[in-house]
C-alpha cells in the first residue's frame, strides 16, 4: 500500500487536500512554528496511542479475568449438581434398603419398639 493511500485511508483525504493543508499552515504559522506544532502534535498522538494501548490491555486483561470466574464458578457449580445427584443416589438406595427390609419380614425399628411393648 502506498504512503499517498495509507494517508487517504487514514484521514479519509487525498495527498493533494493533504499538501493543500500543509502549505496553508506553513503560511499561517511559519517555518518556525510549524516544525514545533507538528512536534507536539506528533507526543500527543504517541500518549492517547500509549494511552490506548494501555486501556485496551487493561480491558483484555479484565475479560481473562472474568473468562476465568465464569468458568470456575460453571466448574464449581458442575461438581455442586454432581454432588448432589449422588446424594440423591445414596438416600433413594438407601430407602430402597429400608423398604425392602420391611416387606421382606426384618425387623425394623419400629417392630422391635412392638416387642418390647408386648412383654
Amino acid at each position: 500500500m502506498s504512503v499517498a493511500r495509507a494517508v487517504q485511508t487514514m484521514f479519509g483525504i487525498g495527498s493533494t487536500e493533504l499538501i493543500v493543508i500543509l502549505v496553508i499552515a506553513l503560511l499561517v504559522l511559519g517555518p518556525k512554528r510549524l516544525p514545533e506544532l507538528a512536534r507536539s502534535l506528533g507526543r500527543g498522538l504517541a500518549e492517547f496511542r500509549k494511552a490506548t494501548s494501555e486501556l485496551t490491555e487493561d480491558l483484555d486483561n479484565a475479560r481473562i479475568m472474568v473468562d476465568e470466574e465464569v468458568r470456575g464458578a460453571t466448574h464449581d457449580a458442575d461438581l455442586e449438581a454432581e454432588n448432589r445427584r449422588r446424594d440423591a443416589e445414596e438416600r433413594r438406595k438407601k430407602r430402597l434398603e429400608r423398604d425392602d427390609g420391611i416387606e421382606g419380614g426384618s425387623s425394623a425399628p419400629e417392630d422391635s419398639a412392638n416387642d418390647k411393648a408386648t412383654d
